[in-house]
């Protein structure tokens, strides 16, 4: 074989081998770009919150809020805190270390604590267990409550300072109560018509609708907007037929620029649209194996005028699921099941500022508040884990 031959061979053996390549990483990109969509992406930041002063921990933070200002409100539950987690707190102290919090708390953009206060006091009735933080247009700090006797919701001013207590502990009569509540997981207050919406929520399997400033009852509704009925309805089986009411916790009831009510039905894996009438719109299930606690614990929207994104923390799976909201696609997620700063035990609350950042709480063990910075919207992973910062 001449040398010329021989060059020739592997020169076209050469080609072959870029060809199949060049086909290879076509391949490759192809299928990453499957992978991809347009959606917002986050960092977390973890630097947020700031330490705690009064060697303060967290209880169960079971509710986030932002103002007008866009400080960042939580608040959380001190007796879930076990002896040797406040061992300062004991009579007598078994350790220097910790307190507990002050059950409200407000923090700044930078992390720093500003207010805190919270608790039993005379004129109202602190919740056996509070659940939910909102603050609306009138600058109003509205709590609800979950266990046992809490049928009443609060309202206080920023400084604490008790104004209102819709319901009576203890005095539910059920889902078509119009007096009381029956342990309330969140609240909502539309600024344009000064009606609080609670997910009634614990107790009761309703959407109730109340005057602001009155706590007069205007209306309610259950699932498919149907009248609510109390009846056990059974554990939760994903491959038997959709109940027609929500089981309990009906945990979000949050209203959208355009007028529709988004209904966390937890323990269903569902999602349910109404009118600011009850009217039922559409739904959605989500993750529906799952069992449990349920998947759809809390929801936020995008800040742009259109709310294009619905934001839908999944405190069972530790994620936040990225959704269109016009189809109630899921686009991407983020978070993974952990301790780490960007990872999740059963995330429980959400929250975005006016600068889109998101804003989280968990519940459980998992006892703390997460920054999520927005960085805007561009082509992403359909999973993009743990969202550290680049």
């Amino acid at each position: 074989m001449t040398r010329k031959r021989t060059i020739l061979i592997a020169f076209v053996a050469v080609l072959g081998v870029l060809g199949l390549t060049e086909r290879f990483l076509e391949r490759e990109a192809a299928a990453q770009a499957k992978d991809m969509v347009q959606a917002p992406r986050f960092e977390v930041d973890p630097m947020f919150p700031k330490p705690l002063p009064n060697n303060w921990v967290l209880g169960q933070a079971i509710g986030v809020g932002v103002d007008a200002q866009d400080h960042i409100w939580i608040v959380h539950r001190q007796d879930s805190l076990v002896p040797s987690e406040a061992g300062a707190d004991q009579d007598p102290p078994i350790s220097t270390c910790c307190k507990k919090a002050p059950p409200v708390l407000e923090f700044d953009q930078q992390g720093n604590l500003l207010r805190h206060w919270g608790g039993p006091a005379a004129g109202y009735d602190w919740p056996a267990s509070n659940h939910g933080i909102f603050i609306d247009h009138k600058g109003n700090v509205w709590i609800g409550g979950n266990v046992g006797t809490d049928s009443h919701v609060l309202k206080f001013t920023q400084d604490g300072k008790f104004i209102a207590q819709f319901g009576k502990p203890g005095e539910s009569k059920g889902s078509n109560d119009t007096e009381n509540f029956f342990r309330v997981a969140k609240i909502f207050v539309d600024p344009k018509d000064n009606e609080a919406y609670l997910a009634d929520g614990y107790g009761n399997k309703r959407v109730a609708v109340i005057d602001a400033d009155t706590g007069k009852m205007k209306r309610y509704w259950g699932a498919y907007g149907n009248k609510p009925d109390d009846t056990n309805t059974g554990a939760y089986n994903p491959d038997a037929p959709l109940i027609q009411q929500f089981r309990s916790p009906v945990h979000c009831a949050e209203l959208s620029n355009d007028g529709q009510v988004y209904v966390c039905d937890r323990p269903n894996d569902r999602l349910q649209v109404f009118t600011k009438d009850g009217k039922f719109v559409k739904e959605v299930r989500v993750a529906p194996k799952t069992l449990g606690d349920g998947s759809t614990w809390d929801i936020a929207f995008s800040k742009d005028p259109q709310q294009k994104y619905l934001y839908l923390a999944d405190g069972k799976n530790e994620r936040i699921y990225i959704m269109d909201r016009a189809s109630l696609e899921i686009l991407s997620q983020f978070g993974d099941g952990g301790r780490q700063p960007g990872q999740f035990f059963a995330v429980h609350s959400i929250v975005t500022d006016s600068r889109g950042n998101i804003f989280t709480t968990e519940t459980y063990e998992g006892r703390r508040l997460q920054k999520f910075a927005f960085k805007g919207v561009q082509m992403v992973p359909r999973n993009q884990g743990v969202v550290w910062p680049k």
